[in-house]
């Protein structure tokens, strides 16, 4: 989707270190911090600066608030705080809708936005990406008694058979175009405002799939037993980043702080956590 889907979480490809960082002028109004120095552990050191981030919780295991706790946590929220302990800065978590989280950041409201935002072309033009952190595939998530399809063809043949997706989501655009005809207007495609209202309108039966990586769909399954599962195989790969105004400080330090984590085993232990101890 944003957002694409994690799946199957090529954990091979989190080695990769290709960098997606973004040049420019830094966009008005971001909060410029002081130049970082050289910390005893090798890593930039931001002298305690405090870093404005953002993300949406509403997309389980990344960021969501856990409903016997009430409190916001998940596999984003784990990673930079880590990332902010090792660059001797602090946190101040924000909240935004998925719709506004892009420009929000571009414009400088925010230091870093994450909410599993798909690393594109057209995105690296309105902000600054970090190295991928994830890599991600897709799938179908249906409710649990679903027989009438078990792959795109056979959905797509249907034309009673109706998909949930978040308008600009890579979901959305993955089923326009890999699952359905390429009309973005297809009427077979229903809009919710968030991702977890797509999912509570395939329970409810309003829709009948909707597209989620591996690990989402997991942790979706285990809070509604015994009413979805998931069929067919990947739809597509795509590879998350975080996302920072244009030019901005943070990228490098970032990117090395994720190199860290990569090295030494703290992403991979993130993975397993989130992916597949946590129980909803």
């Amino acid at each position: 989707m944003r957002k694409f889907s994690i799946v199957v979480m090529a954990l091979a490809a989190l080695s990769a270190t290709s960098a997606f960082a973004m040049g420019g002028k830094e966009a008005p109004g971001a909060a410029a911090g002081p130049e970082p120095t050289m910390g005893a552990s090798g890593l930039p050191d931001l002298g305690g600066r405090v870093i404005v981030a953002v993300t949406e919780n509403a997309y389980t295991p990344l960021n969501f608030v856990d409903p016997k706790t009430g409190k916001a946590m998940g596999w984003e929220y784990d990673a930079v705080n880590e990332i902010a302990r090792r660059l001797n800065a602090k946190v101040d978590w924000q909240l935004s809708s998925w719709d506004l989280m892009i420009q929000s950041v571009r414009d400088g409201q925010f230091d870093v936005g994450m909410d599993g935002i798909t690393i594109t072309d057209e995105r690296r033009g309105q902000v600054a990406f970090s190295d991928p952190y994830m890599v991600s595939q897709q799938f179908m998530l249906v409710r649990a008694d679903e027989a009438r399809f078990s792959d795109p063809a056979s959905f797509a043949a249907n034309p009673k058979l109706l998909v949930g997706a978040q308008a600009g989501t890579t979901n959305f655009y993955v089923a326009v175009y890999e699952v359905l005809d390429g009309d973005e207007q297809n009427k077979r495609i229903k809009l919710f405002e968030t991702f977890g209202a797509t999912v509570q309108a395939l329970i409810a039966g309003d829709v009948d799939m909707v597209l989620m990586d591996a690990a989402s769909s997991k942790g979706y399954i285990g809070a509604n037993p015994g009413k979805l599962k998931s069929v067919g195989g990947p739809l597509g790969t795509e590879e998350f980043g975080f996302i920072f105004p244009p030019g901005s400080e943070l990228v490098g330090p970032f990117n090395a702080a994720l190199a860290s984590m990569r090295a030494d085993g703290t992403l991979e232990r993130l993975n397993v956590k989130w992916f597949f101890e946590y129980q909803p």
